[in-house]
């Protein structure tokens, strides 16, 4: 599998959903912009239905760590997420798709993949379907965000495995001596 990276800045993330948005239209779009919101690996993302929602919450049962958890929808994710159940009121996929091959399921995990690393060619960026995911770990750790709230939020066992996640070099931590004199 290949290794994507994170979009590293406010401006190239809208960049990423515009382009989304004129490339593939309006499931693409939301998609990145709520999972970059929602932090949650695709399997999860993808599955997510209406009734998962309780009021500004989502509950989710994780695939890969089979964990319940509750995550909460910020305004952006909830006015998107709103926007979407408005314009398809008979979906029952928040990310379902319209034609008639796979009615009534999800987008597929291969489709997103797919339109991700045609958008991220445009951009210089290794996209992929984790991408969302990391960045919003990025965002959170350029913002200052501790590293182990951050991987409480990516629900990472450790502060260590985010580090490695977000692409902290050992490098980045030998600059700090530099950086920091006291």
């Amino acid at each position: 599998m290949n290794s994507v990276e994170a979009v590293k800045t406010r401006q190239e993330i809208e960049r990423v959903e515009h382009l989304l948005r004129k490339h593939g239209g309006d499931l693409y779009g939301d998609l990145w912009r709520i999972g970059v919101n929602l932090a949650l690996r695709i399997s999860d993302l993808l599955e997510l239905r209406y009734q998962d929602l309780t009021s500004n919450d989502i509950k989710i049962h994780e695939k890969k760590t089979g964990k319940s958890r509750l995550v909460r929808l910020n305004n952006t994710a909830q006015r998107l997420i709103e926007a979407r159940k408005a314009k398809h009121p008979d979906h029952d996929y928040i990310f379902q798709v319209h034609s008639n091959r796979a009615k009534g399921k999800p987008i597929s995990r291969e489709t997103v993949a797919r339109k991700f690393k045609e958008i991220g060619e445009i951009v210089g960026v290794q996209l992929g379907t984790h991408s969302m995911r990391k960045s919003r770990g990025w965002a959170m750790y350029s913002d200052g965000v501790p590293i182990e709230k951050i991987a409480m939020v990516l629900n990472h066992s450790t502060p260590a495995v985010t580090m490695r996640y977000l692409g902290i070099t050992q490098e980045e931590v030998l600059q700090t001596y530099l950086e920091y004199e006291l």
